[in-house]
């Protein structure tokens, strides 16, 4: 189905009736008058009459919301900012054509009554960061099909919303959202509605494991999905709950299986998706699929293939899956005489998980001898590099390859490439990543084919015939040798990468509720997946210092605006929360991935960085390069 703006959805005329504690009348586009803001599509159609019996209403109305489609309306600030922090605002929606959800009529039994779903979504209120810092969803049922009158009550979350309005501009680019329950879209990234490619009528209660920009990327993705009734994220952050991209839940803890468990349960959460490593080397799929709750993240023994390098490294040796050259060892003498007999550069990697920092490139041995003693002798990543594995190093242009797998198939992905060195021009130390962008050019569709081929599919069949399938999303780093011009892998991950998350969740198009689902299932082999055009880049903020001792607390400010400066602007929240002023303020030390779409990856880059240079933040930095591979010189010359 095309896209249709607000502009142009055809002939629906909507009323917005507001209650609240007296304030002086406001106007916004069209007439205000008697507290009833009044919005109409181009082409309004009369009141229809009313039936005139029982019978007549049981037919199935011929007028209709196309599935598809959702209705966008601005609301103007200037309201907000008189509403006291314990004040409510009632909203009713009438509408004067009669009313069919989706495709399916919802005159049933009860004939006259409809009963809808309203999802209240303060995404759609991110730039005045209001009202709700998780989103509101009630069912209501009440009025006939052709009064189509539909009501719920919304109460303010806390004074520091209303107070961080104050300095906003009484009006904006603040849309504000009704769908209802069998409908089957809700905006894109860049306020359209979006094609669905599943035809399934399931609504699904999603919980998302996580707190980082990674997971905020995901929460904002899964609640545009049709499917999707409604998102919980724990813990989240402030980001994410002041965006309304999910609804947070700080108290829960991850790593015990039961609460988690327990919380699903009285929730009625029908998809949990797993988000960083942590939980999935702990077992927390494992205990979640025994309990029969769908989940996507594989096992524990599955999440070997990041929780283990030496693991990765034998699967292929195994399998035959093109990877560095390498060996193992938990003595310091004898990984040190391997070293001097390879020379360098060479790559000095911690065996486990060491929250990105435990890959070590070395220039000179003397520096790679420092890092095995690191590791082995001082232990700075305690049991995960009690093992160290010596690795050839390999040149060329790394790149990233994401499939989603539900243990037998695996389907591809779109390219991204990312950033991981702390310093412009890629220097200095490494990090989690400092940016990505989406498509990478390098990745050609033959190289694709290649990395499917060569790496991911034997991958995914070693894994099964090891007796742990692997049901998530393997997130493969691979070199593009220079000389050979054939991808290697460098090592696996068995989640979404971060920043490579955030510019592939703006560009997917598909359900993502149910793409997620199929994969729990075993049907990934009947899907295909929609992306937008254009390209995606994310820049990432972090807090100075950072990898290395970086200071918490900074204060943080213009997100709001920074986020309007250009069409198809999203900031994900990475490590954030709300000082006592109620300021955003730093907490991790990559903070904030500030994301762009464009038609092409020069415009992406320069609507990402027109928002970073709108942000307000003396103790951050970034790199100004984010891209320089896939852009002309030109571009960054210009910028610096």
């Amino acid at each position: 189905m095309p896209r249709q703006s607000a502009s142009t959805l055809g002939p629906y005329f909507f009323s917005f009736a507001t209650q609240f504690p007296p304030f002086p009348l406001f106007t916004f586009g069209s007439s205000f008058r008697r507290a009833e803001l009044q919005v109409a599509t181009e082409k309004q159609t009369k009141r229809r009459r009313r039936p005139s019996s029982r019978r007549e209403t049981d037919k199935a109305p011929s007028s209709s919301f196309p599935a598809g489609q959702s209705y966008f309306f601005s609301f103007p600030r200037s309201l907000l900012r008189q509403l006291s922090p314990v004040s409510s605002l009632q909203l009713s929606l009438s509408v004067a054509a009669s009313l069919e959800v989706g495709s399916t009529s919802m005159a049933s039994s009860t004939a006259s009554t409809l009963s809808a779903s309203l999802k209240l979504n303060s995404y759609l209120f991110r730039s005045s960061r209001l009202c709700f810092s998780n989103y509101k969803s009630c069912s209501c049922s009440s009025g006939s099909w052709y009064s189509g009158h539909v009501n719920t009550r919304i109460g303010w979350s806390s004074s520091r919303h209303l107070k961080s309005a104050q300095n906003m501009p009484s009006f904006g680019n603040s849309p504000f959202v009704f769908k209802c329950v069998g409908q089957a879209l809700e905006p894109s990234v860049s306020i359209h509605s979006s094609q669905n490619n599943s035809s399934s009528d399931e609504r699904v209660v999603v919980l998302v494991i996580g707190g980082g920009g990674r997971e905020h990327a995901l929460c904002f993705a899964l609640q545009r999905s049709p499917s999707c009734e409604a998102v919980f994220c724990a813990p989240g952050n402030a980001g994410i709950s002041s965006s309304g991209d999910a609804t947070c839940v700080p108290d829960l803890a991850v790593l015990d299986s039961t609460a988690v468990i327990s919380f699903c349960q009285k929730r009625g959460i029908g998809l949990v998706v797993v988000g960083p490593e942590g939980p999935l080397v702990s077992g927390l799929a494992n205990d979640l699929v025994e309990a029969g709750i769908p989940t996507f993240g594989p096992s524990s023994e599955a999440a070997a293939l990041e929780g283990s390098k030496n693991f990765m490294k034998n699967l292929c040796d195994k399998y035959g899956i093109p990877t560095a050259k390498y060996k193992t060892f938990t003595d310091p003498s004898s990984a040190k005489l391997y070293i001097e007999e390879q020379g360098a550069p060479i790559v000095v990697k911690a065996d486990g998980l060491a929250a990105g920092k435990g890959v070590i490139v070395a220039i000179t041995v003397e520096e790679a001898y420092e890092a095995v003693d690191s590791m082995l002798v001082e232990g700075v990543f305690g049991s995960a590099g009690c093992k160290v594995i010596i690795e050839e190093y390999l040149e060329g242009e790394e790149a990233s390859f994401f499939a989603l797998v539900d243990g037998e198939n695996a389907i591809a992905l779109e390219s991204a490439q990312d950033h991981k060195r702390v310093g412009d021009g890629d220097t200095g130390p490494n990090t989690g990543g400092m940016g990505a962008y989406s498509p990478a050019p390098v990745l050609t569709q033959e190289l694709q084919s290649s990395v499917m081929e060569s790496i991911i599919l034997p991958t995914v069949k070693g894994m099964a015939a090891e007796g742990c399938k692997f049901v998530g999303v393997l997130y493969a780093g691979l070199m593009i040798e220079k000389k050979s011009g054939m991808p290697k892998l460098i090592e696996y991950n068995v989640r979404f990468g971060d920043p490579e998350c955030q510019v592939l969740m703006v560009r997917l198009e598909s359900d993502l509720v149910q793409v997620l689902l199929s994969a729990c299932r075993g049907e990934l082999s009947r899907l295909t997946l929609d992306w937008s055009p254009g390209s995606a880049m994310v820049v990432v903020m972090a807090s100075s210092g950072y990898p290395g001792t970086y200071e918490k607390g900074s204060v943080i400010q213009n997100l709001e605006e920074a986020e309007l400066v250009a069409p198809s602007v999203k900031i994900f929240h990475a490590g954030t929360s709300f000082d006592s002023d109620g300021n955003f303020v730093a907490t991790g030390g990559r903070v904030l991935g500030v994301t762009a779409k464009g038609r092409n990856l020069e415009e992406a880059h320069e609507r990402a960085y027109q928002a970073v240079e709108a942000i307000n933040w003396p103790g951050g930095f970034y790199r100004h390069d984010i891209g320089w591979r896939a852009l002309p010189k030109k571009q960054f010359a210009k910028q610096s």
